[in-house]
């Protein structure tokens, strides 16, 4: 395999085989290219991973794929065919890392599953993201991440009290179970590091999103407590919320810290409050929430935001308005730190993405190639496997690759 598209990064080295498509799978190898990671994306010959055609579209490609994508090099391939399989198996025999996310079994199906694959290779790191995990009574369901997002507890608590609970509006739970998956990678590296052998991640994306829920479970054990949407809020925690201001934009105030709720009194006026000594902790905050939160929504009804957050900003009080995309593109911060990165598309045309998180110091993370076209690697990849053109040639007529 050549690694000659790795040139940055802390992953310098580290081939990684993506098989599966959309977003789970996909972000984590992602994040694992964006740092240096040689990456090659499996997709199915006819149309490659759908997140090509989701969402908005500039010159028959989706956008988002020049983010999802980047630094990858794809290869199409029919793994419903024995002979793509056996090429899934050489390229796995020299690689550090397969990351998948078919429903279970569906791998052991092709004859790619762990006891195959490690049997071949025993240093490598499998990850695998599913709906439900690879065991349990639950493992065969179709599980996207909205589903996953629903079962963790996460869809309960979102909107408003007494109305349909929303969703977030990205696939947060995909992208919170492809986190953990690279967590887990880079875990099961260093074991591999210490132990000579790879390992299997299990990754459920009801279980990543999960783990990020809190005190939500324990508060039910010791308590009974059935914790329920909020709005703006967060419950236990005051004050803070999104507070209406003159302008019809909205503040965000984080006034929850003992030192900074009395600051934020002083700030909109209300010394009596900030020198209550019921207020001086949490747990009386939180009694007179709805008064406090009435205090301060009159300061900031009276100020457009700009004046809200500078006046916060001065007191050293947690704020910030809601951001739309256009606030982010136009943005002197999120410029300065480098999240606006710019790419220049194959017609020449300038695309702005995401930049690179996190940020190291010694070894950052960078761009290297464009998110590729379909199969763009595909004959390269075969040569490095060992396939001369005639038989690469054999393969494309029969379907088996593209």
């Amino acid at each position: 395999m050549n690694t000659a598209a790795s040139t940055h990064g802390p992953l310098k080295g580290l081939k990684v085989i993506e098989l599966g498509q959309l977003i789970a799978g996909p972000f984590a190898a992602k994040t694992l290219a964006d740092f240096g990671a040689e990456v090659i994306k499996i997709e199915p010959p006819t149309g490659g991973d759908p997140l090509r055609q989701w969402r908005l579209i500039k010159d028959g490609t989706s956008v988002w794929w020049q983010v999802q994508s980047r630094n990858k090099r794809s290869v199409a391939l029919d793994l419903r065919k024995p002979e793509a399989q056996e090429i899934v198996r050489k390229l796995a025999t020299e690689a550090d890392v397969v990351v998948e996310n078919f429903r279970p079994g569906a791998m052991e199906g092709w004859g790619l599953g762990p006891e195959v694959l490690q049997g071949l290779n025993p240093r490598l790191i499998m990850l695998r993201v599913s709906g439900y995990g690879q065991t349990g009574p639950y493992r065969d369901r179709p599980g996207f991440g909205v589903v996953g997002e629903a079962m963790s507890g996460l869809r309960h608590l979102t909107g408003e009290p007494g109305r349909v609970p929303v969703r977030v509006g990205i696939s947060i739970g995909d992208t919170l179970a492809a986190l953990h998956g690279v967590i887990g990678i880079l875990m099961a590296l260093h074991h591999r590091h210490q132990s000579g052998r790879g390992q299997v991640i299990d990754v459920a994306l009801y279980e990543a999103v999960f783990n990020c829920m809190e005190s939500l479970l324990p508060e039910y054990s010791a308590f009974g407590a059935v914790r329920g949407p909020a709005g703006s809020a967060l419950p236990g925690i005051a004050p803070t919320n999104a507070y209406a201001c003159a302008d019809g934009a909205y503040a965000l105030v984080a006034g929850n810290g003992d030192s900074i709720f009395k600051r934020l009194m002083h700030c909109i006026g209300r010394p009596d409050l900030a020198d209550d000594a019921e207020l001086g902790s949490n747990a009386g905050r939180v009694k007179r929430v709805e008064e406090l939160d009435a205090a301060i929504g009159a300061w900031t009804a009276g100020l457009p935001v700009d004046q809200v957050l500078d006046a916060l900003a001065a007191a050293e009080v947690p704020s910030g308005k809601i951001y739309t995309v256009a606030d982010i593109a136009a943005d002197a911060h999120y410029a300065a730190r480098g999240m606006l990165e710019q790419v220049q598309l194959e017609d020449g045309s300038a695309l702005t993405v995401p930049g690179f998180v996190p940020k190291l110091s010694a070894t950052p993370g960078g761009h290297v190639r464009n998110a590729p076209r379909l199969g763009q690697d595909t004959d390269a990849v075969l040569r490095e496997v060992g396939l001369n053109e005639a038989q690469i040639a054999e393969l494309r007529a029969r379907g088996v690759v593209a």
